[in-house]
């Protein structure tokens, strides 16, 4: 019996990037969406060694649900002894992620380049 594949929830897109998987959220970021989103964070988490991109570049909305998702996203990658980068470049997202901290252990950059250059490599491995 053959399995086909997921699709992927309509808040997220998955793909390849300079040996990262790239974890692009979309729209709304909520409670509903986060759990629909959340076994496909974990799946590409899940791998020893995993080098994982979430870009929130496309997202419009993000509330506490989202940043649990970040940070349980962190905790995988960082256990297998991976890399988190994170992209983002919203004021409201940005300023949450002040406020909470979460700036300081994922620090947001405002592209794919720039999370991924070797200056910010070792940021995500905190």
């Amino acid at each position: 019996m053959r399995h086909q594949p997921v699709p992927l929830p309509r808040q997220l897109g998955m793909y390849a990037y300079r040996g990262h998987t790239v974890l692009e959220f979309r729209g709304e970021i909520d409670i509903a969406s986060a759990t629909e989103i959340g076994p496909f964070v974990d799946r590409a988490t899940d791998r020893p060694g995993a080098r994982v991109v979430i870009d929130l570049r496309p997202v419009e909305f993000f509330d506490c649900s989202g940043l649990r998702l970040l940070y349980r996203a962190r905790v995988r990658v960082l256990e297998r002894g991976g890399q988190l980068h994170l992209v983002c470049t919203h004021p409201l997202t940005l300023r949450v992620f002040r406020a909470t901290g979460l700036s300081r252990l994922l620090p947001p950059h405002p592209s794919l380049e720039a999370a991924l250059a070797p200056s910010g490599a070792a940021s995500g491995s905190l």
